[in-house]
């Protein structure tokens, strides 16, 4: 199941706007199996932003320089054992984000026509929570802490090193888009699944969002 994403004016990412699902975020799987056992971890509070931080989601952390423009080719992220290859998403004919495909479980996206992981502005990675067959690259992606490392293999040989800032789970009807995709000053990092909750009729109710700034390269 696909619904699609909204388009908006948002500097940075001007195409795109509030990822509400993914292809297949339906939770075949969840359905054939029952949903209670499986279904995917959901951030704490405390992996939110801390009150008062608005939309600066930084914690007080230094920013590392950022990176001329590179292409990602894989993500890793060792607290939930993820490390995956990336492809470049583009936007479907009614502008919506376009996804990995179904069939490849292992694989993550990046919007290719906005910032490059590693250069100043917010960077965009995807991915899918599970498929028919079952849990998908970022199905921990909730359970990620605050602190967690993120790296990107970018094509130019380097490797931009994030550290997580929050992780929030948003409904579809409240998902904070340029909190999500607005512009920003300095290197930062999204990486977004399905989440908020499940509905057996319905699928995902919305999404887990991974907010990381750059803090290192080598």
């Amino acid at each position: 199941m696909r619904r699609s994403i909204r388009r908006i004016g948002s500097p940075g990412n001007t195409a795109i706007a509030a990822v509400t699902m993914f292809a297949l975020c339906s939770g075949i799987w969840l359905l054939r199996d029952g949903a209670a056992p499986h279904a995917p971890p959901q951030p704490s509070a405390a992996q939110a932003a801390r009150s008062g931080q608005g939309d600066d989601h930084g914690g007080g952390r230094s920013s590392a320089p950022a990176m001329a423009p590179s292409a990602p080719d894989r993500i890793r992220i060792p607290a939930i054992e993820v490390d995956a290859p990336l492809m470049g998403l583009g936007l479907t004919a009614s502008g919506s984000l376009d996804v990995p495909p179904a069939e490849r479980p292992d694989l993550a996206g990046w919007y290719e026509e906005g910032t490059t992981p590693g250069e100043t502005g917010t960077a965009i990675v995807a991915g899918h929570v599970d498929n028919a067959d079952g849990p998908a690259v970022f199905y921990s992606l909730g359970a990620l802490r605050k602190g967690s490392t993120i790296e990107v293999d970018r094509r130019d040989g380097t490797v931009a090193v994030f550290t997580v800032d929050a992780v929030e789970v948003y409904q579809a009807e409240n998902f904070p888009d340029r909190k999500v995709y607005g512009a920003a000053d300095r290197p930062e990092l999204r990486v977004i699944t399905c989440g908020g909750g499940y509905s057996r009729t319905t699928g995902y109710r919305g999404n887990v969002v991974v907010f990381a700034h750059l803090t290192g390269s080598r």
